[in-house]
């Protein structure tokens, strides 16, 4: 992703610390090449943000096909183990054509969310039944060519997914998902290019999916690339109850083992964690990945976020199974449900949530040049309306608190990628017709 040099005009502007009035960004080559603030007016030509403009928003956590499932699993009651049986439904009707249009559709909302990179934490590898395609990697390179087209980077997390649980091979839904084991795993992965707008990293899917003693060859792909990893890790008591009866310990001390926490990994929902556990987590440096949206969703619970970071570890979001599609929601949900199980207010402030969403999530994603506006960074921005029925009121300095603690995706006006206009007030440049290439994809995979 290239532009040609060009200024922005910003309105009003998140520099980090503070909202910034009348700044000029000039960029060239995707990059900001230097911020003028105290600009009070538009120079001649540039191109004009009103509102708030911050960096570019990072989702770290997303399964893209599971926007598929929207609505339809809100249908009667459940646990996160029935809602499972209908995601591998869904993922059964999956080939490279139709995840690659739902994909496009998908990254496209989340553009006009103002999430400029997104995280794609990618299991889906073969045909059913476990049959390689003609490309082994067709169905990643369809999520790759996908947020492309959408306008977004995308770091695409392959995961490593070879059993049904501990000792156990997988089952018939799962077997398109596994590779047999984690060395075919990370040559098909091998394969598998960084691009402009892509990067390529590496997942374990969970502690039940990949037998330990394959955990270090993952682990190992992933230190030699200098790849992100991630791991979804203690989502649900059952996988924690189950790991300790097969290997005497917590997941967390399980991968603690087999060397997959560190500083390029994070760990995605870390929620139901002992002590201990908090401990590894933050004393590695391994993030967490927090959303907020989906563990209310599927009734999974409230990680210990204040604890991971007060020991160290990095708070990124994730919209994961696209409930819904708004950062906002996430990064808010986040503290007002630390709120709810404490009963007290403020434990992060709007500064330390729009961290989350912006630099440090891109930072979990191997973008460390992304999530700031400041010259040299990636010229990625969002551009949130402060005129709207939700943002109307407060000064203009409170931007960030009216950003997490009021706006929501629908705020959006603009998004800028690499310095190219991928919405405009509120408009998608390259998917004229969002709503439409969601129904469309979504039939399509109904058919």
């Amino acid at each position: 992703m290239t532009a040609t040099p060009r200024t922005y005009w910003l309105e009003h502007a998140w520099l980090g610390t503070h909202v910034e009035p009348g700044v000029a960004l000039d960029m060239t080559d995707g990059r900001i090449a230097a911020v003028r603030t105290g600009v009070p007016v538009p120079p001649p030509g540039a191109a004009i943000l009103r509102g708030l403009t911050l960096p570019g928003l990072a989702n770290a956590h997303s399964h893209a096909f599971h926007r598929a499932l929207r609505s339809t699993v809100q249908v009667g009651s459940g646990t996160f183990w029935t809602w499972r049986e209908v995601m591998y439904a869904t993922a059964d009707r999956l080939t490279p054509d139709r995840y690659h249009a739902l994909a496009r559709a998908v990254y496209a909302e989340m553009a006009l969310a103002g999430i400029t990179t997104v995280g794609e934490f990618h299991y889906v590898h073969h045909a059913p039944g476990g049959t390689p395609y003609a490309d082994p990697n067709a169905m990643g390179e369809a999520l790759l060519a996908a947020a492309a087209e959408a306008g977004i980077r995308i770091t695409l997390l392959d995961a490593a997914y070879l059993s049904s649980g501990f000792g156990r091979p997988p089952t018939a839904h799962q077997l398109r998902f596994s590779d047999g084991d984690a060395e075919a795993w990370a040559a098909r992965s091998s394969l598998l290019k960084d691009r402009d707008h892509a990067r390529i990293g590496a997942a374990v899917h969970s502690v039940r999916a990949v037998p330990a003693e394959q955990l270090s060859t993952v682990a190992r792909w992933a230190e030699e690339r200098r790849a992100p990893l991630h791991v979804h890790l203690s989502e649900q008591t059952a996988e924690n109850d189950a790991c300790r009866e097969a290997h005497g310990c917590t997941p967390a001390q399980l991968l603690a083992l087999h060397g997959v926490l560190g500083p390029r990994t994070t760990g995605v929902h870390n929620t139901h964690l002992t002590a201990e556990d908090v401990s590894l987590i933050g004393g590695s440096g391994t993030g967490t990945c927090m959303c907020p949206t989906t563990e209310r969703d599927l009734a999974d619970g409230i990680g210990p976020a204040v604890a991971l970071q007060n020991e160290g570890s990095p708070l990124s979001l994730g919209s994961d199974s696209h409930a819904v599609v708004d950062l906002f929601e996430e990064a808010r949900a986040m503290e007002l449900n630390e709120r709810l199980r404490t009963r007290t207010r403020g434990h992060w402030t709007a500064a330390a949530l729009l961290r989350a969403a912006t630099v440090d999530g891109h930072a979990a994603l191997g973008w460390d040049d992304t999530g700031v506006i400041e010259a040299g960074a990636r010229a990625d921005l969002t551009t949130v309306a402060l005129d709207s029925v939700r943002t109307a009121g407060p000064l203009p300095r409170l931007g960030a608190e009216t950003a997490v603690f009021a706006a929501t995706a629908a705020d959006v006006r603009h998004t800028v990628v690499a310095g190219r206009h991928v919405v405009s007030d509120g408009a998608h440049t390259l998917v004229p017709d969002v709503p439409g290439a969601l129904a469309q994809a979504i039939r399509d995979l109904r058919a």
